[in-house]
């Protein structure tokens, strides 16, 4: 019977960063994956459709060049050269982390890993003994409304498409469905959004942000239909989905993006409604048994995954560490992006608020991305609450925003840091300032 000091069983980023981590501390570690290395986010989730995402801005930019004094001729769409730089780049990035792996002297084990006890997982036919356990197995698309993997998908169909359909019907207008929505328009196919709450980004609680990129996807051609429920879809000549009420809406596909299925293993330790329960600490209601990332519910974000293992592995190295939830910014890469951090307006009491438009902003407007809104959140003492950005380069900006929350930082403290100029971060500095009255903006 193999021995070790930790068994993590699941190989995304949050399971290997553990693995790493706990490794670095002295840990004899090994890490149970049935499929590959890196998980949904490396895989078939954050990075492949960051790389596409990429090529349709490029698209988008090129048949913009003449505004910017360049003329580009006969610009056209490789959808399978997409496709396969989109696969290169998970390859490599999957490559390294299988280096790193290797290098931490971390057993890495193909297969699905079973906990049979409290200190024994299964895996392959093989058990193997542990000290400590952490659960790491993520989350899947939940198949809903008859997903088929052709003409009604989940993202991990979309993400392999060989060519454009003329029409899509996106069921959702959380990240995933506005991220796929703004790549297909790009690239020419008619996006329509079915989402059953009453805005998009139904997970961010800030009016003028979720209107702000509504309007922008509109711009694209995007159609947005809110507070729709769909009862069922139809395949025939085309999808068309059916709404309460009895609309139809039609397209040749269709994009289901409105929840996923935790992957949490049943008779274990204790869950609720699917996800694990743990502590601060990562900790389950087993002992020794550790639980991170989507399993646990709440925010699924690869980052917040990132950092559950970090705060698990030293935890069974002996440390005390606890994990701090309310400085996780959340981004979705649209066209503009859109990041938050921190608290909304609407929930912080008596709150100062402050407000810089991209269009005051010098370097916006030089690179041509003038759209969006910067507002700053902060406490009646002038302590900084939170952040929603939508603009170019949200998803760096608001790192300023998380570092100020952390720091326990003033509007004062930001309004008077020193920004370069021209940067788009002026904006956080310009909106700092016009919340303690100081702007000296044109605008």
């Amino acid at each position: 019977m193999d021995r070790f000091d930790l068994v993590v069983i699941g190989g995304g980023i949050g399971g290997y960063t553990c693995a790493i981590r706990a490794s670095q501390l002295g840990k004899r570690v090994a890490l149970i994956e049935q499929r590959e290395i890196g998980g949904t986010c490396l895989n078939r989730g954050c990075i492949p459709t960051k790389a596409l995402l990429r090529s349709a801005e490029l698209y988008d930019l090129f048949k913009s060049s003449e505004n910017f004094g360049v003329s580009a001729d006969n610009i056209r769409i490789d959808l399978d050269r997409m496709m396969q730089r989109k696969s290169e780049v998970v390859l490599k990035l999957r490559n390294g982390v299988e280096y790193l792996l290797k290098k931490a002297d971390v057993k890495v084990i193909k297969g699905k890993g079973e906990i049979t006890e409290k200190n024994r997982v299964k895996v392959n036919g093989d058990t193997i003994e542990t000290e400590d356990i952490v659960i790491a197995t993520g989350s899947e698309p939940a198949q809903l409304l008859g997903t088929d993997g052709e003409r009604v998908m989940t993202s991990d169909e979309a993400l392999n498409l060989h060519e454009l359909p003329g029409s899509m019907v996106i069921v959702g207008a959380g990240a995933i469905g506005v991220e796929f929505a703004v790549f297909l328009s790009s690239l020419g196919t008619k996006v329509k959004i079915i989402e059953m709450m009453d805005h998009v980004l139904p997970v961010l609680n800030d009016d003028k942000t979720t209107k702000l990129l509504s309007s922008a996807l509109r711009r694209k051609g995007i159609e947005i239909k809110t507070g729709s429920k769909i009862e069922r879809m139809e395949k025939e000549q085309e999808v068309t989905a059916i709404l309460e009420g009895g609309e139809r809406i039609s397209a040749e596909r269709a994009l289901v993006s409105i929840g996923r299925k935790l992957n949490s293993p049943e008779g274990v330790v204790k869950t609720e409604r699917g996800r694990i329960i743990v502590n601060e600490r990562m900790e389950t209601s087993v002992e020794s048994i550790y639980a991170i990332g989507d399993v646990t519910g709440g925010l699924m974000l690869a980052h917040k995954a990132m950092h559950e293992g970090i705060v698990a592995a030293e935890n069974i190295a002996g440390a005390e560490r606890v994990m701090d939830y309310s400085v996780i910014p959340s981004v979705v890469y649209s066209k503009p992006e859109v990041a938050w951090v921190g608290l909304t307006e609407n929930e912080v009491k008596d709150p100062l608020i402050g407000e810089c438009p991209f269009s005051a902003n010098g370097k916006a407007l030089c690179e041509g991305e003038s759209y969006g809104n910067a507002k700053i959140v902060a406490e009646k003492s002038g302590r900084i609450a939170g952040a929603q950005i939508i603009g170019p380069q949200a998803s760096m900006l608001i790192e300023e925003i998380a570092l100020a929350i952390k720091a326990k930082a003033s509007l004062e403290d930001i309004a008077e840091l020193v920004h370069p100029h021209p940067s788009l971060n002026e904006v956080i500095f310009e909106a700092c300032s016009r919340a303690l009255g100081r702007s000296t903006s044109l605008l």
